[in-house]
C-alpha cells in the first residue's frame, strides 16, 4: 500500500485490477478533461466583459449574472453527486462534458438578458456534473496507480485555464467574432469528453458497511467540507482582490497592477504539478500541513511589508500553498468506507464553492469596515487555522 492511501473495509475489488496500459490510458484521458474544462470555464471568463456590453448590464446586474453560475453549481452538488454514483464517473464525464460544452455556446448564442439568465444556473449545473464526475474518476486513477496523480490532474484544469484565457485574448483581439470563438471551444471539449470515454476506468463497487464506518465517512466529510471551505475563502479572495492590492495598497506601477493575480496563478500552477511528489513522499498530512504554513507566510508577507515585490512573492508563495488542498481533499473524501467517491466529492465540493463564493464579499466587508490589509488578514486566519488544527484533526479520520 501507498503512503498516501488508507485502507477501506467497504471497498473491494471484485475484478482483476486494470492493467497498466488501461491506467495510463485512463490517465491521459481524465488529463483531457481537466484541461477542457478550465480551457471551457475560461472562455466563458473571456467574455463576460462582451456579455456585459451587449446587454448594457451594470456592475450590479453583471454581479448577479456571476452569481447564477455559482448558484447553478451549488444548488446541484448533491444531486450530481448521487447521479454520477448511479451513472459511473466515465458516462458522467461524457455527457456532463458535452452539456458544459453546448451551453458555453448557448450563452454567447443569447438574444436577451432575461433568457440568459436561466441560462447560466443550467451552465453552473452542467459545470458541477462534468467537475464531479471528472473528479470521481480522478479517484478512480489514483486509487489505481503506484503514485499520486490528482495533483497534476488540477493541474491540467489550471494550464487548460491559462491557454484557453490566452487562446480567447487572442480571437478577441484578432476580431473573431465571439460566437466563432465558444464554438471552436465547445467542439474542443465536447469531443475531449465523447473521444475519452472509452478509454476511462470503471468505479469502484461500493459495498454495504457497517454503521460506525458509516459515521466515520459523515464525521469526515463534515471536517473536510470544513476545511474546503477555508481553503476556498482564502482561493476566492485572491482571484478578486490581488490586483486591488496591488494598486491600493503596494501602490503598484500601473504595469504591475495584473502581475499579483498572474504571481498567484503561476503559484497554484506550479504547486499542483509538483504536487504529487510531495504527496507520495510526505503523505497528505504533512503535505497540507506545510502547504497551509506557506500560505500563511506568504499572506503575512504581502500584509507585513505593504511593497510591490513582497506582495508579488507573497501572493506566489500562497498559490503554492493553495494549489493542493482540493485535491487533498477530493482524494480523501474519494477514499472514505461506504460512500461512493462521486457522493463523497460532491460533498465536499459544494463547502468548496461557498467557500469560493463567499471569500471575496468576507474579504471586501472587512475591508470596508476597516482596510483591506485587515481584510486580506482573514486568508491568513484560514491558512493558521488549516495550518494548526486542520491536518491534526483530519489525520484522525482518514489523511495519513
Amino acid at each position: 500500500m501507498s503512503e498516501y492511501s488508507i485502507e477501506s473495509p467497504a471497498r473491494t475489488e471484485t475484478a482483476p485490477p486494470p492493467s497498466p496500459s488501461a491506467v495510463s490510458r485512463a490517465t491521459r484521458g481524465t488529463m483531457a478533461l481537466f484541461f477542457a474544462n478550465g480551457a471551457t470555464f475560461a472562455t466563458w471568463g473571456v467574455h463576460i466583459p462582451t456579455i456585459k456590453a451587449r446587454f448594457g448590464l451594470s456592475d450590479a446586474m453583471l454581479s448577479f449574472a456571476m452569481l447564477a453560475v455559482a448558484a447553478g453549481a451549488i444548488v446541484a452538488m448533491g444531486p450530481v453527486g448521487r447521479w454520477v454514483g448511479r451513472l459511473g464517473s466515465a458516462r458522467a464525464s461524457m455527457i456532463g462534458g458535452v452539456a458544459f460544452a453546448l451551453l458555453t455556446l448557448a450563452i454567447i448564442a443569447m438574444p436577451s438578458f432575461a433568457l440568459l439568465l436561466p441560462t447560466l444556473l443550467i451552465f453552473g449545473m452542467a459545470n458541477a456534473a462534468f467537475d464531479v464526475g471528472m473528479n470521481a474518476q480522478a479517484a478512480i486513477v489514483e486509487a489505481s496507480r503506484t503514485r499520486p496523480v490528482m495533483s497534476a490532474l488540477h493541474g491540467m484544469f489550471s494550464l487548460g485555464g491559462m491557454i484557453g484565457a490566452a487562446f480567447g485574448g487572442l480571437m478577441l483581439s484578432l476580431g473573431v467574432p465571439p460566437l466563432v470563438h465558444a464554438a471552436l471551444i465547445a467542439s474542443l471539449t465536447a469531443g475531449v469528453a465523447i473521444g475519452m470515454t472509452p478509454g476511462l476506468l470503471a468505479d469502484h463497487p461500493v459495498l454495504p458497511t457497517a454503521d460506525h464506518h458509516r459515521e466515520h465517512a459523515s464525521r469526515a466529510l463534515w471536517l473536510l467540507g470544513l476545511m474546503a471551505f477555508l481553503g476556498l475563502v482564502g482561493e476566492g479572495a485572491m482571484y478578486d482582490w490581488t490586483s486591488v492590492y496591488m494598486r491600493d495598497v503596494a501602490v503598484a506601477p500601473l504595469g504591475w497592477i495584473s502581475f499579483g493575480y498572474a504571481a498567484f496563478s503561476g503559484g497554484m500552477a506550479c504547486g499542483r504539478f509538483g504536487g504529487d511528489r510531495l504527496r507520495a513522499r510526505f503523505g497528505d498530512a504533512r503535505t497540507l500541513t506545510g502547504s497551509a504554513w506557506l500560505g500563511f507566510a506568504g499572506i503575512v508577507l504581502a500584509i507585513a511589508v505593504p511593497l510591490p515585490l513582497a506582495a508579488l512573492i507573497g501572493f506566489g508563495l500562497m498559490g503554492l500553498g493553495a494549489a493542493n488542498m482540493v485535491p487533498i481533499f477530493f482524494a480523501a473524501a474519494s477514499r472514505l468506507p461506504g460512500v461512493a467517491a462521486a457522493e463523497a466529492i460532491a460533498r465536499v465540493a459544494r463547502f468548496a464553492y461557498v467557500g469560493l463564493l463567499l471569500g471575496p464579499v468576507l474579504i471586501g466587508g472587512v475591508a470596508h469596515l476597516s482596510d483591506l490589509r485587515i481584510g486580506i488578514t482573514v486568508v491568513a486566519l484560514t491558512m493558521g487555522y488549516i495550518a494548526l488544527f486542520g491536518a491534526k484533526a483530519a489525520r484522525r479520520y482518514l489523511i495519513t
